[in-house]
């Protein structure tokens, strides 16, 4: 299956019109002050789904420049965290998150198909880590992550060069996402990470069907 690939993509759920301090209840784990009074209430309050940002490429201005910094905009909802083998684009690995978790400790946690016929993995920044590097030195994986910039310093070429290359692979993985939105309106619609993380992964099963149809269509056809 030639590696894997790994990212992730926010998916939107209904907006929660919390206050600041039923907003900080929620974070550290707790019911807020009367929402158990209130049984209907507590009922439709979705407790896991997080806020956070999401960082967008900005628009171009009317002379045509782009500006300085991309777009940050409030996002609601939870994370599709995915594992792709690189040769077929099949999903192999899931997990769902809040929309606030980061991106790069999932890798330690279940994401790596160790079923892959090859040991290299691809993913963007926000998966490079000294913690996510010694882990799959540990399990036989061979890291592909992006490297960083050095702060404050200029990006050497050849780190330009390997990542540029290391681009054109795990851009594959971007299919797979704009494939689910497209298709089946990826949405949460639902109450609570359990049902997110079923909801998840029915459109992920989905995926994988209409993947392995065309693959098939695709070998009937050569």
């Amino acid at each position: 299956m030639s590696g894997q690939i790994l990212d992730a993509t926010l998916v939107a759920a209904p907006k929660q019109r919390n206050t600041n301090g039923e907003k900080a209840d929620l974070r550290e784990g707790r019911i807020p002050e009367g929402w158990e009074d209130k049984p209907v209430k507590l009922s439709h309050k979705d407790r896991h789904a997080r806020w956070t940002l999401k960082f967008t490429k900005a628009k171009r201005q009317e002379d045509g420049t782009l500006p300085a910094t991309d777009l940050a905009i409030p996002f609601f909802g939870y994370k599709s965290h995915v594992s792709i083998d690189r040769k077929f684009r099949l999903i192999r690995k899931w997990k769902t998150t809040d929309a606030a978790a980061s991106d790069g400790a999932r890798l330690r946690e279940g994401l790596l198909d160790k079923t892959n016929t090859a040991s290299t993995v691809w993913a963007d920044t926000a998966y490079r880590s000294k913690a996510n590097e010694d882990f799959m030195d540990k399990e036989g994986f061979v890291s592909k992550v992006h490297r960083k910039k050095p702060h404050l310093k200029p990006m050497p070429r050849h780190i330009q060069k390997s990542n540029a290359g290391n681009s054109v692979i795990r851009s594959r993985v971007e299919h797979v996402f704009a494939d689910q939105k497209s298709q089946t309106g990826l949405f949460i619609r639902t109450v609570g990470i359990t049902r997110a993380t079923m909801r998840i992964g029915l459109a992920n099963i989905v995926y994988n069907m209409r993947r392995f149809l065309f693959l098939e269509k695709l070998n009937a056809s050569t």
